[in-house]
């Protein structure tokens, strides 16, 4: 996907990028670059690739949600900051945390943050569960791209949801994964309001993203202690 293609791509779901974003994007590619050669953050690194599979992606969640309605977004197991980091950009009103469990990541954010001159975005070195227990009810939205299975992404990320806002887990096939978390929806008190599969453009891989709702407050068990959802998923 090219420059031209990408901003074709984003206009097509209603989002108009400025001349000030594509730069700022540009500058985030060059970063994740050359950080990449001395450390693992992705394994896609040509630009076509990224700007697909990494930048686009991550702006597909406003298929489902308008996050210019939206004050507070935190992106669980963040990794290279996708989807967040590209929603601030794209979305600069938006108050981003972002959370990753591996420091040397959490250090590449905080690198691109600075060199990017991004405000009202915050980074956090914690994992999951326990940055959910510190932060609860706190969020308009949270989610997660690819970081774990259905059932354990919701324990880990309704606890943080206020009431009646939205856990929006970006996936690619994932109806299996939609039967099996049945259990973990009802007992944390969510349901999932819509869904939407598209195929991503130029290679046509399948995306799914869920808009689940936080009915009532999290019951203060959940989350468990990692060993005990890995061990007993709901």
């Amino acid at each position: 996907m090219t420059n031209k293609e990408f901003i074709e791509e984003l206009e097509k779901i209603g989002i108009k990028i400025t001349e000030k974003m594509e730069i700022q994007l540009e500058k985030y590619y060059d970063i994740l670059i050359e950080k990449n050669k001395y450390m693992n953050l992705t394994g896609i690194t040509e630009k076509k690739q990224v700007y697909l599979k990494h930048f686009y992606d991550s702006a597909t969640i406003y298929k489902i949600i308008d996050l210019n309605k939206i004050d507070t977004l935190c992106d669980i197991g963040t990794g290279a900051g996708f989807p967040g980091m590209v929603l601030k950009i794209l979305f600069p009103k938006l108050k981003v945390t972002l959370v990753d469990s591996l420091n040397k990541r959490v250090e590449f954010l905080k690198d691109v943050i600075n060199k990017l001159e991004l405000n009202n975005i915050e980074v956090f070195h914690e994992r999951a569960e326990v940055f959910a227990n510190n932060n609860r009810e706190k969020f308009d939205v949270v989610t997660a791209r690819a970081v774990a299975p259905l059932n354990v992404l919701v324990e880990y990320c309704i606890p943080m949801i206020k009431k009646n806002s939205f856990f929006i887990p970006m996936k690619a096939n994932i109806s299996q994964e939609m039967q099996e978390s049945e259990n973990a929806l009802k007992k944390l008190n969510c349901k999932i309001i819509n869904s939407i599969e598209f195929l991503l453009p130029k290679e046509n891989s399948i995306r799914t993203i869920l808009l689940i709702r936080k009915e009532k407050e999290t019951s203060k068990i959940y989350p468990r202690k990692f060993s005990e959802i890995k061990k007993n998923p709901l």
